[in-house]
């Protein structure tokens, strides 16, 4: 008897319709996702005067790449496979790159829709304004920089089979960097050669937002954005080799 083999094409297509259907049933986690970072642009509106147009709204887009990636990316892949959904995709006649592919497509369309808000909300709220060439850039580097915690995400599976144990250790993670970010950010602002300073500067978060708000003003992009973004391509590098290569298709 002859088996017919799908192609890989088809696959992806089928594995992307049901990624897209489980992320609108999840339709409420990716509105929190939008709004938080929506929220934090309006609640810091009165420290552009202080760090600037670009670097708050590159704060708030931070806030949100972290939140729709570190804990939904994560979180989903432990539960698929403490579910065995791995399992049973694994057994089909697919190379396992189609699988993680489908769900980062997702990511990168959220990641899209999220910069896009900000975009808009900041230009009709904040009145920040870019040209066309920051707005092109800034797409680019905000899928860079989700790329840092896609990785993290990617590296506590990696190292953590329990689905529970991933979820509390990615939420203690997203609060550590939500934190970090606010408090170091303001006091950076004022103390910009102290060594806090240039530890949030060079760690993976301060890393990726002076990324972004570079990117916002392409005329402005000068050597410390390019060691950022070198920078943001290690973490990436490390996480992500680290993560793939520990990671377990079953979670025993």
């Amino acid at each position: 008897m002859e088996t017919n083999i799908p192609k890989t094409s088809t696959v992806f297509s089928a594995l992307l319709k049901s990624d897209f259907t489980v992320l609108w049933r999840n339709r409420r986690a990716v509105v929190l996702s939008i709004v938080m970072p929506v929220f934090i642009l309006m609640m810091w509106k009165g420290l552009i005067p202080l760090l600037g147009g670009p670097y708050t709204m590159a704060n708030s887009l931070s806030y949100g790449l972290i939140a729709t990636t570190l804990l939904g990316y994560a979180n989903t892949l432990a539960r698929d496979r403490e579910k065995g959904i791995f399992q049973r995709l694994r057994v089909a006649p697919m190379p396992g790159w189609v699988i993680m592919m489908s769900r980062l497509t997702v990511q990168i369309l959220m990641i899209i829709i999220i910069t896009t808000v900000i975009f808009i909300v900041g230009n009709n709220f904040d009145k920040i304004t870019l040209s066309a060439e920051g707005y092109a850039l800034t797409y680019f580097v905000a899928v860079v920089g989700a790329a840092v915690y896609l990785s993290v995400g990617q590296l506590i599976v990696g190292l953590i089979r329990n689905a529970e144990t991933v979820n509390t250790t990615s939420r203690f993670v997203f609060v550590i960097f939500i934190m970090a970010g606010t408090f170091a950010t303001i006091y950076s602002a004022e103390h910009k050669s102290s060594m806090i300073a240039q530890i949030t500067h060079w760690s993976p978060y301060g890393a990726v937002n002076t990324m972004i708000s570079a990117g916002m003003v392409p005329d402005k992009w000068n050597m410390d954005a390019t060691y950022a973004l070198l920078a943001t391509i290690g973490y990436i590098i490390v996480f992500a080799t680290i993560g793939i290569q520990k990671f377990k298709w079953d979670s025993k």
